[in-house]
């Protein structure tokens, strides 16, 4: 049988994903890819595109900026003060910063800018408010109840 993928069925999947003119990810040339749909183990909004995928489909999605990882928040720009960062870190712009959080989870973010007393970090996603090219080709569904 060959249902279509649901919240909760795991997916096996090649996928690839590609941003102003650059592939950022691609499963194509190696080992693929395997989830349970709804578990959140990729962006919500790329999920929502498996959905009703059978085995053997293969399609690209082209999607408008902003309707893979979002748009960009400026709520999600922090300034921060140069000594909140430890001293032998090098900084500058485009750096990805890892930060960990009270609960041990850890939260990535990129300097934007930076002067002799501050830090820009930007928490956006990094492909945020961009056109992205997602391309999936799917392997096997497994029904959550089979």
């Amino acid at each position: 049988m060959n249902a279509p993928a649901r919240l909760g069925d795991r997916v096996a999947l090649h996928y690839r994903l590609d941003c102003a003119g650059e592939t950022v990810a691609d499963t194509f040339t190696g080992e693929p890819e395997s989830f349970v749909l709804g578990a959140g183990d990729i962006d919500a909004r790329l999920e929502a595109l498996l959905l009703g995928l059978r085995a053997g489909d293969h399609r690209v999605f082209e999607l408008a900026p902003g309707e893979a990882f979002g748009l960009s928040d400026p709520a999600m720009i922090h300034t921060l003060a140069r000594t909140e960062f430890p001293t032998d870190m090098t900084l500058a712009p485009g750096n990805e910063i890892e930060f960990t959080l009270p609960n041990g989870q850890t939260l990535t973010g990129i300097a934007r800018d930076l002067d002799a007393n501050t830090v820009r970090v930007d928490f956006n996603h990094p492909l945020a408010g961009l056109a992205v090219r997602f391309e999936v080709a799917v392997l096997a569904v497994e029904q959550e109840h089979a």
